[in-house]
């Protein structure tokens, strides 16, 4: 329908209609069977029906989509035959020349070029136009369990997001840091001995970081074993219940101001906090602090809980091995 349409409304420039075909032929076939290109399609024929004189716009939309998704081919290159050489007459030394100037060869910057750059903005623009899209759109019951349901479509073009965003900021010779909390570095002073330190503040930094109680034991065990601390088992193990119990907190901490600084949608842009009801009802702002009161209890105590059992059942573990 979308190619008809076009079709009639571009008989003046008959090389358009073409040159989207051989888009659309390039297109790994996944794609051209997604839902993905299924919404994109549906959303450039609307526009078209409604806004005929920017036809070509949302040509060009479509034609940046699927150079998105071109099926790249490795071209495999014919071994060429030797030829013999035929006997040349010696040639004379040739004179000698000056050596190149070292920026000769670092005339041309090492970044990407503005139409590269250009086109991965461009397509940035669309996917964001694609996820507004989604997230304006029902998800009823019987989507739920679909492989293609709005929230995996909406996931899947942010990842793609992701990986374009990243490879816009090598292009532009950029930090792809945002200066989210999630970003910044915990810094840890627990003990009083630098080395455990530096240690655990090295492992709870990593990406995608959250430690257990058995996890902060062993880096403990490692540095006290790497630096000859001499450190007794009963002591890392308090150790590491106090740095589990404090790391924890402070993970927690940055991960929920991460959620409170970058939750969100378009579709709550109106919300205004001044609407919370707990502001004009000190009734329900008492419950409250009083479950926040009683999840923090509960949370130590399960915390304190689990920490014994597995100290339990690692000393007799110990012991097993021994008998």
């Amino acid at each position: 329908q979308f190619l008809e349409l076009c079709t009639c409304l571009t008989e003046e420039h008959p090389e358009v209609i073409p040159f989207l075909s051989g888009r659309h032929q390039k297109a790994s076939p996944d794609f051209l069977a997604s839902a993905e290109l299924r919404n994109v399609l549906s959303r450039c024929l609307s526009r078209v029906r409604t806004r005929r004189n920017k036809v070509y716009v949302y040509i060009n939309e479509l034609c940046t989509v699927l150079k998105a998704h071109t099926l790249r081919r490795k071209l495999s290159l014919s071994s060429a035959t030797p030829v013999a050489a035929s006997p040349s007459p010696p040639q004379p030394p040739a004179s000698p020349q000056p050596p190149a100037s070292p920026t000769a060869g670092s005339s041309r910057s090492p970044g990407g070029s503005k139409r590269q750059i250009r086109y991965l903005e461009n397509l940035l623009r669309v996917y964001m136009g694609e996820i507004r899209r989604l997230q304006e759109r029902e998800l009823d019951l019987a989507e739920l369990d679909s492989e293609d349901s709005t929230y995996l479509q909406e996931s899947r073009l942010k990842r793609k997001m992701m990986r374009i965003f990243e490879r816009l900021c090598q292009l532009k010779q950029c930090s792809s840091l945002t200066g989210r909390v999630i970003e910044q570095r915990i810094q840890y002073r627990g003990t009083r001995y630098p080395e455990v330190n530096r240690r655990i503040e090295r492992f709870i930094n990593r990406p995608e970081a959250f430690p257990d109680y058995t996890d902060i034991l062993k880096v403990i065990q490692k540095a006290s074993a790497r630096h000859s601390l001499g450190l007794a088992q009963r002591q890392m193990e308090s150790m590491a219940q106090d740095a589990f119990r404090e790391v924890g907190n402070r993970l927690q901490e940055r991960r929920h101001l991460d959620l409170v600084y970058n939750f969100g949608s378009h579709l709550t842009d109106q919300y205004r906090p001044g609407t919370d009801p707990a502001l004009v009802d000190p009734e329900l702002a008492k419950r409250l602090r009083k479950n926040r009161t009683v999840a923090l209890t509960r949370l130590d105590d399960v915390i304190s809980r689990y920490a014994q059992l597995q100290d339990e059942s690692e000393e007799e573990e110990r012991r097993r091995k021994r008998a």
